[in-house]
């Protein structure tokens, strides 16, 4: 069975402990590889050999970075299939998920941030004709980028191709749910000729190799997304060293629908903003609001669409909707939903653990559920379910729906569908979250800023945003 390794100072290595974790395929229910069980000794030795590296990286001209960001972005692509096949075995999704958005979008994340980095403009300020003030920017030092299990390679990438553009020197923890791609990424590094210590990976569990990249003293960034619970305690660890720090952590998103939206388009979309990914996207819209003279017809055809749905072997073309990512996460999304049937919710689709025949026997499925009769306090529709579960639930108002879709303490993403152009700026002007699409959803693009309003995190990664994070600000003064 196969070992994942570490990446340290260029080679890949066990754990200093010599003590491995079993690796799921989610799909099937069965351990398919070891993952190392690392501790603060490998966060160390990796931190060590970053910090050693850092120098002559961040001095390396940003063409240079580049060229060797680009090497990494055209291996990807080379690999493309194999990327693929590993993140759908291992995250349990859709093999066409994954090549449709998964891989891709890590290949763009890298070729993005590789080119930015030669694009950089700085700001001059003249004070009448007394001086010039002109504002440089360097790379902050060693960062540590902890990304989670949900779009492995897509987010791993998202976090590591800006600190290395910018100059900075990584240490990385990938999720150890699904370690494989980003496992089969540091393989690519080697072959691209990334300069030894520039990237070190270090596997293992959140408390006890995550820990380790926070509390060390000589990582100076930390650049994080997954939950909220733990986003707090990596700020009540960092904070108090002055760590610069990037949280980008969970959603309830709000999806309303008002009675003069495409319609057709809007059921579309809003199956896919609920279901994509088995629900297991931050972005997700979980609570979709629905204007009552609107409400139940949508409802009826939301629920023929979702029943129509095809759950199973994630290798399988016809396959929409993979396995959840563990059996304690699936175990989770199902409490959800007898939570709602407690609460007074009517399971009108879905609402259960679906049995797949064959390899998949073993699987963590659940069928996509649609929950409707909530009341938008509950805690249904208050708590991060990450999972293939959707409430519908009527308004009567403008008023109503931005009232709703503010309700709880999240606020990651939301989605707007009117013909209304008036109504589309003051509604998305008025809801409290980072992104707001207006008849569209997961439309991005790399050059914006991105993150969320109140507990779904601080700072904003993204476009030029990622590139300031990584670096410190310096302001020059010289009188005239």
């Amino acid at each position: 069975m196969q070992k994942i390794l570490n990446y340290i100072n260029g080679e890949l290595v066990g754990p200093v402990s010599g003590n491995f974790i079993d690796n799921y395929n989610p799909s099937e229910g069965k351990v398919y590889s070891h993952i190392p069980d690392s501790d603060e000794k490998d966060v160390a030795l990796a931190t060590a050999a970053a910090k050693s590296a850092f120098a002559e990286w961040s001095s390396l001209p940003a063409e240079k970075r580049s060229a060797v960001l680009l090497r990494i972005a055209d291996l990807i692509d080379r690999d493309f299939d194999k990327l693929a096949l590993a993140e759908s075995i291992d995250n349990g999704k859709p093999l066409k998920l994954a090549k449709a958005m998964d891989i891709p979008r890590a290949s763009a994340n890298v070729r993005f941030y590789a080119t930015a980095s030669m694009h950089f403009s700085s700001e001059a300020h003249i004070t009448d004709t007394q001086a010039i003030n002109y504002t440089t920017r360097s790379p902050i030092g060693v960062a540590g980028c902890i990304s989670p299990w949900n779009l492995p390679l897509y987010l791993f990438t998202w976090k590591i191709a800006p600190a290395l553009a910018a100059g900075c020197t990584v240490v990385a923890k990938p999720s150890e749910l699904t370690p494989m791609t980003a496992f089969l990424l540091t393989q690519l590094c080697i072959e691209a000729g990334l300069p030894k210590g520039v990237l070190n990976v270090v596997h293992g569990l959140g408390p006890k190799a995550g820990q380790a990249i926070i509390d060390h003293p000589d990582i100076t960034a930390i650049s994080f997304t997954g939950g909220t619970v733990t986003g707090k305690k990596i700020a009540a660890t960092a904070a108090p060293m002055f760590k610069k720090l990037s949280l980008e952590l969970g959603g309830k998103n709000p999806n309303a629908v008002f009675a003069d939206c495409d319609f057709n388009e809007a059921i579309t979309t809003s199956i896919s903003s609920s279901f994509s990914n088995q629900g297991e996207i931050c972005l997700c819209g979980s609570r979709i609001f629905v204007e009552r003279s609107l409400y139940q017809r949508f409802v009826d055809e939301f629920v023929k669409r979702t029943n129509e749905l095809v759950v199973g072997d994630p290798l399988e073309g016809s396959t929409r909707v993979g396995a959840l990512v563990s059996e304690g996460h699936m175990n989770k999304v199902l409490s959800y939903i007898e939570l709602a049937q407690q609460e007074g919710g009517k399971i009108v689709a879905g609402g259960k653990r679906v049995r797949v025949e064959g390899r998949c026997a073993e699987g963590y499925f659940v069928a996509p559920t649609v929950v409707t009769g909530l009341d938008h306090t509950c805690r249904t529709n208050q708590e991060e379910i990450f999972g293939p579960v959707v409430t519908i639930m009527p308004f009567d108002t403008e008023a109503q729906a931005i009232e709703f879709a503010n309700s709880t303490p999240y606020g990651l993403a939301a989605t707007v569908w009117t013909e209304n152009l008036k109504r589309a700026h003051r509604v998305a002007g008025q809801i409290k979250s980072g992104i707001v699409w207006v008849n569209c959803w997961l439309l991005r693009d790399l050059r914006t800023p991105f993150g969320g309003m109140k507990q779904s995190g601080v700072g904003r990664e993204g476009g030029w945003e990622a590139l300031r994070f990584f670096t410190e600000a310096k302001n020059i003064c010289i009188k005239l």
